[in-house]
């Protein structure tokens, strides 16, 4: 059983920072401004061959009563009680601040073990840079470096040390589908990632841009495990000023490449826009399975129902392949739907196409019209091979294929996706020409 260490702090004091160092990744975002963190991040440590499990959290105020704060408080709290030790950061450079105290009076009263963690004390003197945080009562200071690395394994031996090592390693893992859920900004995509997991696992609320970075959260569905991506809106260029932002939208973008299904939350009471499209094109261009969300179904009468599916058809027809449902991510109507879509979408990224039926597809659709000729010459197609999953890519071997037209092109995609029944996910066609033997070298 692995470990869980939350990390936990005021903002700004470099939590994200040291999730990075410890992960040894750049999963969480990081930036000299406070309160960028906004959700619980989970992440996996290891020392040798030992691996633990990482929380990073929002920057804590155990007195926030009401908006955002109180909602970060809450989110560090339900990490707090996960928490099998717990590291409190504090800001060495700045000192101890009222803050701080507020903070460890509340960490006092949960009964786990506490670290305190004195950051930022990269070329100070270690006694000097520790002095200020021992009247918080919580044993004696650790100064680090989350930064440069400073004194990090120290601590991780030190919180590990009271933990047994598992006997046995963990059995490799089958591979889970991960599942990005992207959008405008406000549309749900928080809320309809809460109503899968069945709780109050990301904050959900009523202003645009409150998810900033991209949080992966192992679930389990009916028996199945999942990653599911919460995601940062998705603006138009002209509106992201904030190099935050900026940050976020790259995040999201990375989130959507990495990922085996996206499912694209529209707003049904708002009009479909450009941008929705701008999104949608993008993750046809990545290759991504695909299932559209139409949220707050419930808050649009029969008149604005009928519009939206029109505006769908119209701007939105290149989608064609993915599964359109009209869902209450609020009210929990239609979520069961979507994870089937999910489902269905995710096999037939990764599905396996035979060879023999895949030639025979071609030479079936060879008949019914040949590729136009280039001159004096037709493109000539012989057979056909898988190239690869997610999404699967057909190679088509022949001669002069290069001069095969992109209608062509897309008129073998629908062919082979009609014969195979792969809704959900793009297919990719690549061509091979043959090399022509007769042909002179110099």
């Amino acid at each position: 059983m692995k470990p869980t260490i939350v990390l936990v702090g005021r903002p700004n004091v470099g939590k994200s920072t040291l999730f990075n160092r410890l992960t040894k990744t750049r999963d969480a975002l990081v930036a000299d401004q406070p309160g960028l963190t906004r959700d619980r991040h989970y992440g996996v440590g290891r020392v040798g061959d030992r691996e633990y499990i990482v929380v990073d959290t929002a920057g804590f105020d155990p007195v926030a009563k009401a908006g955002i704060m109180h909602e970060m408080a809450q989110q560090a709290e339900q990490a707090i009680a996960e928490a099998d030790a717990l590291l409190f950061l504090v800001d060495g450079r700045v000192g101890l601040t009222p803050h701080d105290e507020q903070i460890a009076a509340r960490l006092r009263r949960t009964g786990r073990p506490v670290h305190l963690v004195v950051n930022k004390a990269e070329g100070m003197q270690r006694g000097l840079v520790a002095a200020d945080f021992h009247s918080l009562g919580l044993g004696a200071p650790l100064p680090v470096s989350a930064a440069h690395g400073d004194g990090v394994k120290d601590l991780v031996d030190l919180v590990l040390e009271p933990f047994p090592a598992d006997e046995e390693p963990d059995e490799p893992e089958a591979k889970v589908p991960r599942i990005a859920i992207v959008g405008r900004p406000n549309v749900g995509k928080s809320t309809l990632v809460n109503a899968l997991l069945g709780e109050e696992r990301v904050i959900a609320f009523d202003l645009p841009g409150t998810t900033r970075d991209a949080i992966a959260i192992p679930f389990e569905r009916g028996g199945r495990r999942y990653t599911l991506i919460d995601t940062a809106g998705l603006r138009r260029r002209g509106k992201i000023f904030e190099a935050i932002e900026k940050f976020s939208v790259i995040k999201t973008l990375q989130a959507i490449e990495q990922s085996n299904v996206v499912v694209l939350v529209l707003d049904a009471t708002q009009e479909i826009s450009d941008q929705d499209a701008h999104i949608g094109g993008f993750i046809l261009d990545e290759g991504r399975a695909l299932v559209v969300a139409v949220n707050k179904w419930d808050a649009v009468d029969d008149y604005r129902r009928e519009r939206i599916k029109e505006d769908l058809a119209r701007k939105l027809g290149f989608l064609s392949f993915a599964r359109f449902h009209y869902i209450s991510a609020l009210k929990g109507s239609g979520v069961g739907v979507v994870m089937k879509s999910v489902d269905a979408a995710y096999a037939a990224a990764m599905t396996n196409l035979a060879t023999p039926r895949l030639t025979r597809t071609l030479q079936a659709a060879l008949v019914k019209q040949a590729p136009p000729r280039h001159g004096i010459f037709r493109p000539k197609m012989r057979y056909a091979h898988q190239g690869g999953n997610n999404p699967p890519v057909v190679v088509v071997h022949g001669s002069a294929l290069e001069h095969v037209p992109a209608s062509y092109v897309r008129f073998l995609e629908r062919t082979f996706m009609d014969a195979f029944k792969l809704q959900g996910t793009p297919l990719r066609i690549q061509f091979k020409t043959s090399h022509n033997p007769y042909v002179r070298k110099d």
